[in-house]
């Protein structure tokens, strides 16, 4: 006989289960604690399986009678509801976990660290982190909506900081693309936001492009009085004029003061390229006040805290505001446009040698070999001009022609 609410509602507890029977393979059992379980039962091959529904009242005697519809359709088609069951139990537990800081983290770790990214890029990944992770960091990724990436973007923007929120968003496409890749979760939500920030206004790194402004600054850092590692990082940077980042993650097994060399690996290098920066007598002669300091180990430019780490990415530019330049006036960054301008306006160099030397576009594959690339021999003459030239303007002595930029 068919189940009746009026029938359920009556069932008492016994000293063992039982069951009793609705019809076609659904029941209810009555455990000795007053529980109302619903099963189904049903084969596969000749196999007697078990469905567990859940129970009553929670699950209606009306809900209980769908569910085995559905599984006995399920049974028809070839499929096993009981087994279906567990593996959505087994996902939804599984994807629970899999918040969008533990798959950011992985992320970073197994496509960026493993894939030798530059150190930098690898902490500007994990600020962007930081910034996303108050929000939606403990949220399952695969139930994170956008608007909820959107709040934490926007407090962004309302601070001003416009160009941080672009790139915030950009980091959270990539974590929600490789959750995909990675069956975390079904789609980027970051998609449809690409109209909802504010575009920053481009900006360039203030550089000097006027000769005695540039001879200034080189006596302005020769009369620097802090730390002596700051100082001659500071003289060797307007020199090399790689970026900032290449410079502070310098390491002495990377130079070979006899051959006057510097190989970068392309772990460092933003083109993910390696990359030789010729030495000049000058720069060499900064390298080895450097070694007889803090000998040939580790960091060339380590912290002032620990030798084990490089300097901070501010202490270049925090210097220059100590020496009295603003930050609209020169950056770090800056000596490298100031190097650019300078021997292009020269008319004394190939302009590719001066590319080359920038690391633009630079498409030499054979990575083991950094100092037979094309211009080599240009750029070796390049960077003693420049050196020498560099020596005239802290002089005071002559400047070299050209239609200079006004800064």
């Amino acid at each position: 006989m068919p189940l009746t609410d009026t029938r359920l509602r009556a069932l008492k507890p016994k000293d063992k289960p039982y069951k009793v029977t609705d019809e076609r393979g659904l029941y209810v059992e009555v455990t000795p604690t007053g529980g109302k379980l619903w099963r189904f039962r049903y084969r596969i091959g000749g196999a007697q399986k078990k469905l567990c529904i859940g129970s009553y009242p929670d699950i209606s005697l009306k809900q209980a009678r769908d569910e085995a519809y559905e599984a006995r359709r399920a049974v028809a088609s070839g499929g096993d509801p009981a087994f279906e069951k567990r593996k959505r139990k087994i996902r939804a537990e599984f994807l629970s976990a899999q918040t969008f800081e533990a798959v950011a983290r992985e992320y970073i770790e197994q496509m960026m660290v493993q894939n030798g990214r530059a150190d930098g890029t690898i902490v500007k990944a994990n600020y962007f982190l930081d910034k996303l992770a108050p929000a939606i960091g403990n949220r399952p990724i695969n139930e994170i909506e956008p608007f909820e990436v959107l709040a934490p973007l926007k407090r962004l923007e309302a601070t001003g900081k416009h160009e941080t929120a672009k790139k915030c968003r950009s980091f959270a496409g990539r974590v929600f693309r490789y959750g995909v890749a990675t069956t975390r979760c079904k789609s980027d939500p970051t998609s449809m936001l690409k109209g909802a920030l504010v575009t920053p206004r481009a900006t360039h790194y203030a550089a000097i492009l006027e000769p005695t402004e540039l001879g200034g600054l080189l006596r302005a850092i020769d009369d620097f009085t802090g730390y002596m590692v700051t100082k001659l990082a500071l003289q060797i940077a307007p020199h090399v004029f790689v970026r900032p980042g290449e410079l502070r993650h310098a390491e002495w097994h990377e130079i070979d003061l006899v051959d006057g060399v510097w190989k970068i690996p392309a772990g460092k290098m933003k083109a993910r390229r390696a990359h030789a920066v010729p030495l000049s007598k000058q720069v060499r002669g900064y390298l080895t006040d450097l070694a007889e300091m803090l000998g040939r180990e580790g960091y060339v430019f380590p912290s002032a805290r620990s030798s084990k780490r490089p300097m901070s990415e501010n202490t270049l530019n925090a210097a220059f505001r100590r020496m009295g330049y603003s930050k609209e006036e020169v950056t770090a960054h800056g000596l490298r446009a100031t190097a650019s301008t300078f021997l292009n306006e020269s008319g004394l160099w190939n302009p590719d040698a001066i590319e080359r030397a920038l690391a633009h576009g630079d498409s030499n594959v054979v990575r083991g070999i950094y100092h037979r690339g094309k211009h080599w021999d240009e750029r070796v003459r390049m960077a003693q001009w420049w050196s020498d030239y560099l020596d005239e303007l802290r002089t005071g002595g002559k400047v070299i022609m050209g239609k200079f930029a006004k800064g």
